[in-house]
């Protein structure tokens, strides 16, 4: 029994992730969220890990803070098969959420938006995915 208090759930961790997700792509610290739910930013901290379920009302509540249905939160939700760190293995819909939950993810994103110019936008993904190719034949696998 103590084993599934010390294992969160993958759904979860999954709910946490998408917390995460939104609340960063909105550019909102843990504290400001904490505050607009009455909770402090350990609590979000908690949440976000999934080491804490977040309750209907006060993902209900979430929902309206961070401007998203509650079925965001659920959206390519696992069936429970998630590695130790909450993520998906593979290449699946999930991978996207992994990408944009990290600094570097949302900074690339949020720049890449701001060209307006398509065809540069095609030029950069070129890019991007040479680069990647050239990784993975000088062995990196671009995942750690």
């Amino acid at each position: 029994m103590s084993d599934n208090k010390k294992k969160p759930n993958p759904v979860d961790i999954h709910v946490g992730s998408r917390v995460r997700l939104r609340r960063t792509m909105l550019g909102m610290s843990q504290e400001r969220l904490g505050e607009s739910l009455g909770i402090t930013f350990q609590q979000i901290q908690k949440y976000e890990k999934g080491s804490n379920r977040i309750g209907a009302s006060r993902l209900q509540k979430m929902g309206e803070v961070l401007s998203v249905p509650i079925a965001f939160f659920f959206e390519d939700a696992p069936n429970g098969a998630a590695t130790p760190d909450g993520f998906q293995e593979g290449q699946g819909p999930n991978y996207v959420v992994d990408f944009l939950s990290t600094a570097e993810g949302l900074q690339l994103s949020r720049a890449f938006m701001k060209i307006a110019d398509p065809k540069v936008r095609r030029r950069i993904i070129d890019l991007v995915r040479t680069l990647g190719e050239a990784s993975e034949d000088e062995g990196g696998s671009g995942r750690s």
